[in-house]
């Protein structure tokens, strides 16, 4: 009796220790960041890879991905995201002669760590006492934001021109002509929501949108109190990403696969999957800044629920109107043909351009005549 006593206090201590050092915020702060990595941007980005392929032979009347299997067992095609892997590991990674090594080694992980590193300031759920579902919440976030998409254009202007190809520095010299181009209207497109909730700070904003017109009839989400900068700021992250219909720096008709086009083996796949984490990034922040984040609309007329109800509807929320870009995307490359380079440049810089200084004035005068 007495022994069971000492073992039992043995690992009350242990259990003490153990919870007192995941207390710890550095501690909290590593799990998060890879509960981001492991549990919610890579699988998303990694899984999107599956679900473009099957989505656009749905579209087009076919099968689609339905051969690699394990026995009989094919998963509809999901074991294709374990075939690919191993298919990118093994292939050989090869490096063009007259390339410069350096730069062509680690251009793809400007893309891939930047569509990442927007994840850290994104909240998925609403604070738990002093446990916040965020990484880091910055007084400047949303400028923290266009300083890190702006990073991934380095990706692509380093791919293109180390590589030693003609076609590699024909979609490195478009990436980054388009990008430059379209950051300048993506950050006026924002300027309303700027002033509508009054803060850069992306909790600041998320909670701004949890207020309510008329009552509790209508919630003052961004969509709604922006939504030509909802239009605008779509439309610019889209050719950010440079997805289909603004797909010029790849341009498979016309220069074969763009500024990528010499890479092979796990190099290749990180440009891949970058476009598709950088696809989930686009959802994660229209959602946040359009469609009131993990709020969600009237629960707060629930005031019995009890909280981890409450967490598990805001995280619920949160990933089906992220689910619902990702799928918007995807509809958009497969449905949109795609724009010559000059009309893309055309249309960011004479007509959306003015568009987003429009809707600032318009949004200005409005905030000082009615705020």
């Amino acid at each position: 009796m007495v022994k069971r006593n000492w073992y039992s206090l043995v690992n009350w201590k242990t259990m003490q220790l153990v919870l007192e050092f995941l207390a710890l915020p550095f501690v909290q702060d590593v799990l998060k960041i890879l509960f981001i990595l492991l549990l919610f941007a890579m699988p998303l980005g990694t899984f999107m890879t599956l679900m473009e392929r099957k989505w656009s032979a749905m579209i087009q009347d076919r099968v689609g991905p339905n051969r690699a299997n394990v026995g009989n067992y094919t998963g509809n095609g999901l074991l294709h995201l374990a075939a690919d892997g191993l298919k990118s590991i093994f292939k050989e990674d090869t490096i063009p002669q007259g390339a410069n090594g350096f730069l062509y080694l680690i251009a793809p992980f400007f893309g891939l760590i930047a569509g990442v590193a927007t994840f850290a300031i994104i909240p998925i759920a609403g604070p738990i006492g002093d446990f916040t579902f965020q990484v880091t919440d910055i007084e400047p976030g949303l400028l923290f934001i266009f300083a890190i998409t702006s990073l991934s254009v380095y990706g692509a202007v380093l791919a293109g021109t180390s590589s030693n190809s003609k076609f590699a520095l024909l979609g490195g010299t478009r990436a980054s002509a388009q990008m430059i181009s379209y950051e300048v209207f993506m950050g006026l497109a924002l300027m309303g929501i700027f002033m509508v909730y009054g803060s850069t700070r992306v909790s600041d904003i998320v909670n701004g949108q949890n207020e309510y017109w008329f009552g509790n009839l209508i919630p003052m989400w961004g969509v709604f109190t922006q939504p030509l900068g909802f239009f605008l700021f779509f439309t610019a992250l889209i050719a950010e990403t440079k997805r289909a219909p603004f797909d010029a720096p790849e341009g498979e008709s016309e220069i074969v696969a763009g500024y990528f086009l010499e890479y092979s083996g796990m190099r290749w796949s990180a440009f891949m999957l970058a476009e598709y984490v950088a696809v989930a990034g686009v959802a994660v922040l229209m959602t946040t800044l359009f469609f009131g984040g993990y709020h969600v609309p009237w629960l707060h007329l629930w005031e019995s629920a009890p909280q981890w109800l409450v967490t598990l509807l805001q995280i619920g929320k949160f990933s089906i109107v992220t689910i619902f870009f990702c799928w918007l995307q995807i509809q958009l490359r497969w449905t949109l043909p795609k724009f010559r380079f000059d009309q893309t440049m055309s249309l960011g810089w004479k007509k959306l351009l003015p568009l987003s200084l429009a809707n600032t004035a318009l949004t200005a005068v409005v905030v000082l005549a009615f705020m």
